[in-house]
């Protein structure tokens, strides 16, 4: 029995097939209509999904949606009765649920034969499911914690076999993400999804502001916490909100008394100062706090030594990094697209477990389950390059060869694209679409920015490394596929690999295990062979754009920038002297 998931008018949205249980595929639509952030119908990434699986929509018995327009709707009546917030931010909110609501009649006109269930899945619960019916727990606790979805900001279970037992939930207007994403905004980073922008900026800060912030968010009894709605227009004005096809456009968040307790609010094209880097650290400090009080209850009120976590805040990888062992966890799980693309996998297992009553058969110990693209899709792209004096196409002899000269190469200093495989699910590139570089070079990371990423200069550069050597390099030595983590390197090999080293000595790790992706291990294989050392910058293979999908847009990407060569499946296109 197949079950398709959605998240659908809202950011991040994708699709995800499931059968019997299994994951087919999981793909977000921005990878495939290249609008970062998608906030609309995912037409495309449902297709995708479909062809996979290979089964038209009309035969699918049942979708699952991310989206229950139902849930919490006296609160909702009662908020706008209360505070009467601007007409605008109410119409968006009308008009984005009518659209959920239809949502089968959208299906029909894609195909008019359609007669599947339509499920509505709370929000929070579909977070919860994709944490934890992915996990290889069976029995965990388990907390989703993100700006709002259906009116709700957190929310907490027991996970036990199949089940899911709601232990409770922090209501509008209270938010940690929405904390975090106004002062991420009161920084000068207004685009949605800028948050990771400035957990980095915070390590060349100190804490200094946490005073003031103490005052907008602060724990209370039970694992809860509040925020002071007065430092936020959100419950007062509304914030106007745009779920409709395109880029989501997100309203200020925070009001004119940030800006009296603090400082003036920086525009996006101001330089950053001391005060903004002070900041930043404060935000991250504040933020963790208030976690770590909401975890130290879930370990405390479930006794589990497990911990699966999901929502936004979930891909805060620094406070991955020391939040759960600190609450007492003996080990975490967080599935690669935690956000919110993350529910449309959620909302499909919700429903199989929940509502039909199966039993868990998956465990997700691999990120790659997007598109993937043949030999003939490959050599169709490359085609219009054969013959450029500007590169040189060639085959390699063999897959060892491929993954020696590729790794020479790199020790050598160049700068490779590395397309292989199927598109991974989730924000991170895990070594199918990455960039890759040598992280023994101190001006790796210089070298991507201005030559590639073009972006800003205080964001660090990840290093993927063997799963049987992390404990050599990092400190604690916790294996992490999906990048969800930073840990403190060892201080010994921070002179070693200082591209991959952040300005607090820590690293997002990428650990690599040779069941998981067998070609990616062997080049660090290689590479540890050439140099000793088994550690491979490794970034998104992008250039402000969302992370490549097909060959075509790999090659575009190369050829627009600077990388030395390209490496696509098994061939290799290397940039000529003056190309």
């Amino acid at each position: 029995m197949d079950v398709l998931g959605l998240n659908a008018f809202h950011a991040d949205s994708a699709a995800v097939l499931l059968r019997g249980g299994d994951l087919v595929m999981g793909v977000e639509e921005e990878r495939l209509n290249r609008v970062k952030h998608w906030s609309g119908f995912p037409a495309l990434a449902i297709a995708a999904a479909l062809e996979a699986g290979g089964v038209p929509l009309a035969a699918v018995p049942h979708v699952a949606v991310s989206r229950d327009p139902r849930r919490q709707l006296w609160r909702r009546l009662l908020f706008v009765l209360r505070r009467r917030p601007r007409w605008s931010a109410v119409r968006d909110r009308l008009l984005n649920r009518r659209q959920v609501s239809d949502l089968q009649a959208r299906l029909r006109a894609l195909a008019p034969g359609f007669a599947g269930r339509v499920h509505h899945v709370e929000h929070h619960r579909a977070h919860l499911a994709s944490a934890f019916y992915c996990s290889p727990f069976e029995q965990a606790a388990c907390l989703t914690v993100d700006g709002f979805g259906d009116f709700v900001s957190s929310m907490s279970a027991w996970g036990k076999g199949r089940a899911l037992g709601v232990l409770d939930e922090i209501p509008f207007p209270h938010s940690l993400g929405v904390f975090y994403t106004a002062l991420t905004q009161f920084l000068g980073f207004p685009r949605y999804g800028d948050e990771y922008k400035v957990m980095a900026l915070g390590s060349f800060g100190e804490p200094r502001f946490t005073d003031v912030l103490d005052r907008l968010v602060w724990p209370t009894e039970g694992g809860r916490f509040e925020t002071d709605t007065r430092y936020f227009v959100h419950a007062t004005e509304g914030v106007t909100m745009s779920w409709n096809d395109g880029e989501p456009v997100l309203g200020r968040l925070w009001s004119p008394r940030l800006e009296a307790e603090l400082f003036p609010a920086r525009r996006p094209d101001e330089p950053l100062e001391q005060r903004h880097y002070d900041l930043a650290a404060s935000l991250q400090r504040v933020f963790e706090e208030v976690l770590l009080h909401r975890l130290r209850w879930l370990r405390r009120v479930t006794n589990e030594r497990f911990l699966c976590l999901a929502g936004g805040c979930a891909l805060n990888s620094v406070a991955n990094g020391r939040l759960p062992a600190e609450a007492g966890f003996e080990d975490f799980f967080v599935q690669p697209a935690a956000g919110d693309a993350g529910t449309a996998l959620g909302a499909a297992q919700y429903v199989w477990h929940e509502v039909l009553g199966h039993e868990r058969t998956f465990t997700m110990d691999h990120a790659y389950w997007g598109p993937g693209y043949d030999e003939s899709r490959l050599r169709l792209a490359l085609e219009r390059v054969k013959g450029d004096g500007a590169v040189r196409v060639r085959r390699a002899e063999s897959e060892t060869a491929l993954l020696r000269e590729t790794a020479r190469a790199l020790a050598a200093g160049a700068i490779v694209g590395w397309f292989q495989g199927r598109t991974e699910w989730g924000p991170r590139a895990l070594g199918n679409r990455s960039i890759l570089g040598d992280p023994r070079r101190p001006e790796t990371k210089e070298v991507l920015n201005a030559r590639i990423k073009r972006r800003e200069g205080f964001r660090p550069f990840a290093p993927s490394i063997l799963h049987e050597r992390v404990g050599d390099f990092f400190a604690p030595a916790r294996p992490d596929p999906f990048m969800v983590t930073v840990l403190p390197l060892r201080p010994d090999k921070r002179d070693l690999i200082p591209a991959a080293v952040h300005v607090d000595g820590t690293g997002r790790l990428h650990t690599v295990r040779r069941e998981q992706n067998p070609r990616y291990w062997g080049l660090l294989k290689a590479f540890d062979e050439e140099t000793g050392v088994p550690v491979l910058v490794n970034t998104s293979f992008n250039d402000n754009e969302p992370i490549v999908n097909t060959p075509e847009e790999a090659l575009d990407c190369f050829l627009r920038t600077r990388m030395d060569r390209l490496v696509l499946g098994d061939w290799v296109v290397e940039r000529m002297p003056g190309g």
